[in-house]
Order: structure tokens, then sequence, then C-alpha cells
């Protein structure tokens, strides 16, 4: 009982702080208006930096200010946070703090759901916190692979669109933008990273270093391959339709063959199923009546 009013008490003391943090999260507009009233010239840029834009990202700056040296612990285990975030969509600096945040709080919580099995209460309280501490990092990896995934099977459908529509008298930049808002809806992965192509262009960055900062991003083997063959053909002048038509026949033969791949592993897959679990069944309804026939029959020969 006295583990059970423990437990209950931390989670309620942790569901109060939660909740006091989100609703005294600081408003853009009254720390600008405090600003300006002490006399201070801050840079536009940094302030639109270091502020929050959303209640969770608050929430999460003072989850963050809470416990800033277990922070840089965290945080210092993996160096390339902000990389991994961006391979899974999330672009935003203010997303880093969220992502720590939640891997601090969840091995708390981990914890105290394991107070409540009283019966192994250290295991659970172990288990529950290094659950809680790697399950944000699972996560991610899940998010990023699936977005990588969906890059690839969209990509070679994108280069026919690009192919369609340089055919049709777009040039290559035109052709992303259409192709970006043709496929905002069956890949829209893709589709954001043409655009954001097409943005930093706007902005005055190069064709090629664009290109180049989308195989960065995304790290797959196909998006490199893809960008080596504009950047080749920007540079030497060859016609760009003919060598994305070629390269999009390519990747689809590839992306057949991986399917061929992938069904012929199915049976062996099936194998171990099959042996566990369907076969014994199989063994007991088929086989199970027969004994117990011949174990009534040896009885009866017995008397």
């Amino acid at each position: 009982m006295t583990i059970f009013l423990i437990s209950a008490a931390v989670t309620i003391f942790l569901l109060v702080v939660v909740v006091l943090v989100m609703l005294t999260g600081s408003d853009p507009v009254e720390a600008r208006l405090m600003e300006v009233s002490a006399c201070t010239a801050p840079d536009a840029g940094s302030l639109m930096a270091d502020t929050p834009s959303t209640g969770l990202a608050r929430a999460a700056a003072k989850i963050m200010s809470f416990f800033k040296p277990f922070g840089g612990l965290v945080s210092g285990f993996d160096q390339d946070l902000a990389y991994k975030l961006t391979l899974a969509g999330f672009r935003k600096p203010e997303h880093v703090e969220i992502f720590t945040a939640v891997k601090l709080l969840l091995p708390v919580v981990g914890i105290v759901v394991g107070t409540f099995f009283a019966s192994n209460m250290v295991t659970a309280v172990l288990v529950g916190a290094v659950a809680g501490f790697f399950l944000p990092d699972l996560v991610l990896s899940y998010l990023v692979t699936r977005r990588q995934t969906n890059i690839r099977i969209a990509l070679p459908d994108a280069l026919d669109l690009l192919v369609i529509c340089m055919e049709a008298g777009l040039g290559i930049d035109q052709a992303m933008v259409r192709v970006g808002e043709e496929m905002a809806v069956t890949a829209p992965s893709l589709a954001e990273e043409f655009q954001i192509i097409n943005r930093e262009q706007r902005a005055g960055k190069p064709r090629l270093d664009a290109w180049r900062s989308m195989a960065e991003r995304l790290d797959i083997e196909f998006i490199r391959q893809f960008v080596t063959m504009l950047v080749q053909t920007e540079r030497f002048g060859t016609p760009i339709a003919n060598a994305l038509g070629v390269f999009a026949d390519t990747l689809r033969s590839r992306r057949m063959q991986h399917a061929e791949e992938v069904a012929a592993k199915t049976g062996v897959k099936l194998l171990f199923p099959l042996v566990l679990f369907i076969f014994p069944s199989i063994f007991v309804v088929s086989l199970g009546p027969a004994i117990i026939n011949l174990q009534k029959m040896f009885q009866e020969l017995a008397k």
C-alpha cells in the first residue's frame, strides 16, 4: 500500500509539473515587449531562432532548463542527433530539444510504472528505465527507415514525371516544382525535398549545391546516384531528359529485383513458424484421436 501511494504521488507530481510548464509558457509577443521595455535591441534572427514556436516546444525548453546537466549528458551520447532528426523529416531546432526532453522523461515514467509491480519491483524499474531511455532512439530509427523507403519507392515514378515535363518543354527547375506539386499526396517526403530545392535556388543557392544538399539530407544511395547524374549532365551539357529516362528504367529494374528477392525469401521465413507453431497443431489434431484410441485399446487388452 505504501509503494502504491508513493507511485501515485510521483505520478501526480509529474503531471502537475507538465501541465504548469505548458500553461506558463512564455508568449513570444510578451517576451518581445519585455525586451523593448528594458531598452535592449537583440538581433532579430537570434530572437526567432531562440523563441519556440509551439506549446510543446516551450514545454520541452522548460524541461531542458530544469534538467540542463542531464540534458548535456544525454545529448553527448549522440553527436549527430540533429542530422538523424533531419533524416526523419524534423528540421526545426526545437525538435532537438523536444527529443532530448522526451528521452529524459521516459525513463522517469518507466521507473514510476515499474513501482506498481510489487512482486518484482526492482526488475520492473530497471527494465522501465532502460526501455524509456532507448525507446526514442528506436522510434527515430524506424521513422528514418520508413521515410527513406518511401522516397526510394517513389523515386522512379518521380523521374518518369520529370521526363514527361521536360519533354513537354519545361526546364529542370520548373519540372521539379511541377513534380513536387503532383506528388504531394502520393509521396509527400520526396515532394517536400523538391520544394526545398526550389526555395534554395530562389534564395540564391547554386543549382548543383542545392542538389548535393538534397543528397546529404536524405542519405540514400539512389538519391546520390541521381544527383551525380544531374551534376554530370549539367557539367558536360548532355540531354537531361534522356539521362533521366535511362536512370528511371534502371531504378525500376532494381525495384523489381528487390521485390523478387523479398518474395524468394518468403519461403525461408515461413519455415520457422510452420515448424514451431503450425506443424505441432496439425500433429495434435491428426494423430491425437488415433493415440487416444490406441490407448483405450491397450487398456482393454490389459484387462
